[in-house]
């Protein structure tokens, strides 16, 4: 992807960012961008050191681009407040995995968010009855089964029941069961691969948002 399809693919996730709805949980989309994927610790001086601003994470992007010549994603976890660049390190089929230096990974299939590894409390699996209506950007129901990993290492499922609708840009996936209401927004390619996207894992990671830099 080229620095204009990059600038691109930033439009577009703060144009998601700014269609959030009340029920999300965490802070914006932008937000999350915009919070490094850690902050520098100051010097011993006898006093508490003030935090050092976070890292822009386009200049993140700028940089891992010019080092790594592999697929490459930008990936922002809004309950820890951090934006990380995970490169790829395994594909089989349409199933991709992207880690980081320091092994958390995220398994997406042609962008769609289908596990996560060495975040804690992951998300074991995802089984998505709308993935092919989002895919081809048509209103329709569905139902998805989150199988999550607990402190207790044991799977718990969750299913939700969704709705998918197409509102201008983005593909909008709502989902509930009982309280718990999410949403999912995903800008869709016309041949259905995911390029940008805000997702939700499940209830103690939240929503992890997901930008291509290079396919």
């Amino acid at each position: 992807m080229n620095w204009m399809g990059r600038a691109a693919a930033a439009a577009a996730l703060t144009a998601i960012a700014g269609c959030g709805s009340a029920s999300m949980d965490g802070p914006g989309l932008g937000g999350s961008l915009r919070q490094a994927a850690g902050q520098l610790a100051g010097r011993a001086t006898g006093r508490t050191p003030e935090p050092a601003p976070p890292a822009d994470p386009q200049a993140m992007a700028a940089e891992a681009l010019k080092v790594n010549p592999g697929p490459l994603i930008l990936v922002g976890l809004e309950s820890a407040g951090t934006t990380q660049v995970m490169a790829l390190t395994g594909e089989n089929g349409r199933m991709r995995t992207y880690m980081t230096e320091n092994q958390q990974a995220v398994i997406l299939r042609d962008g769609l968010v289908i596990g996560t590894r060495g975040l804690g409390n992951d998300l074991n699996v995802a089984e998505v009855g709308t993935e092919g209506l989002i895919r081809s950007r048509r209103a329709g129901h569905g139902q998805r089964l989150m199988r999550s990993l607990a402190g207790d290492g044991r799977e718990h499922a969750l299913p939700l029941n969704c709705t998918v609708s197409v509102e201008g840009g983005p593909v909008i996936e709502r989902c509930e069961n009982g309280q718990l209401q999410i949403e999912n927004r995903f800008i869709v390619g016309a041949g259905g691969g995911i390029s940008v996207s805000r997702q939700w894992l499940n209830p103690r990671l939240g929503y992890v948002t997901v930008q291509t830099l290079r396919p």
